[in-house]
């Protein structure tokens, strides 16, 4: 399943006086099977763009195409754009609601007008593919569950539509570092089993580590897109922005300023630690 982006601009509360165009001419693509990452500053529109690609938001211009259709053009069935593109709040435990956990994550497919057993084995199998056992939660309060445990139940919620494409804002924000790799290692797991993954994140840290592709907002447009190499090739053009660069891109800038030859658009630690690893073997032999 493809998203495009054509020449999408929105502005909240268009006809008051507090009028504010987020998001202005914004267009890039989400191919099948990407890890697509959503960056830029605080305010940068990154929310905005995310809430249209399931039709949470209506563009003022522009268009939103799932899979070349329209989905605000006549006749399309926004619900349905809902459940094949499925979307996680920021703090998505806060939208937990039912008495059970199993309850919580059956609504979803309840909703479709599925039977109970088909909802039942959905629930089973979302709980299952985010790293909880039914047997074991499932009849016990959401409410009752840690931080993370809950965060895990509000996405089985969403994995219970079976969506093609999953739109993640901040995954990870407010977990403890323990919480966060698990719920980062957690959404790359479902990227390899075959979900497309779109994620709104602040940290260049976890968008390198993850993403295959990248989009860059700034004061609502698009800056730069395209791979974490090319991206973070542009470290200046990034820090003009207000974005940090990895630790990696740091390092290498560091390294070529005495003298080394790291590739340029390294951006990961253990590719830089590959090229040290392979300069010493070099400089060794010569020896």
């Amino acid at each position: 399943m493809s998203i495009a982006l054509e020449r999408l601009t929105y502005t909240y509360m268009p006809d008051s006086p507090f009028a504010a165009t987020a998001v202005r001419d914004v267009s890039f693509t989400v191919q099948d099977g990407d890890f697509f990452a959503l960056i830029g500053h605080t305010g940068s529109g990154k929310t905005t763009v995310a809430m249209h690609m399931n039709a949470l938001l209506r563009p003022v211009s522009g268009r939103v195409l799932v899979d070349g259709q329209d989905i605000f053009e006549k006749g399309v069935d926004r619900r349905d754009v809902r459940r094949r593109v499925g979307m996680v709040f920021q703090y998505p435990e806060y939208q937990l609601f039912e008495e059970s956990v199993k309850k919580d994550v059956m609504f979803g497919p309840k909703n479709l007008g599925l039977s109970q057993e088909e909802c039942e084995q959905r629930a089973e199998e979302a709980l299952y593919r985010v790293g909880l056992d039914a047997a074991q939660i499932g009849e016990r309060s959401p409410f009752e569950l840690s931080g993370g445990q809950m965060r895990r139940v509000a996405i089985a919620g969403v994995l219970a539509m079976r969506p093609g494409t999953l739109v993640l804002d901040e995954p990870a924000a407010g977990l403890d570092p323990a919480g966060r790799r698990d719920m980062l290692n957690l959404v790359r797991a479902l990227h390899e089993e075959g979900t497309t993954i779109v994620m709104v994140s602040h940290s260049m840290e976890d968008v390198a580590n993850y993403a295959t592709h990248i989009a860059v907002l700034d004061h609502g447009t698009l800056a730069m897109e395209g791979t974490p190499r090319e991206v973070f090739a542009q470290g200046k053009r990034l820090t003009e922005i207000g974005l940090d660069v990895p630790v990696a891109v740091q390092m290498a800038d560091a390294l070529r300023e005495r003298g080394y030859t790291p590739p340029q658009g390294l951006c990961r630690m253990d590719e830089l630690q590959a090229w040290l690893l392979a300069h010493l073997e070099r400089r060794n032999g010569a020896e």
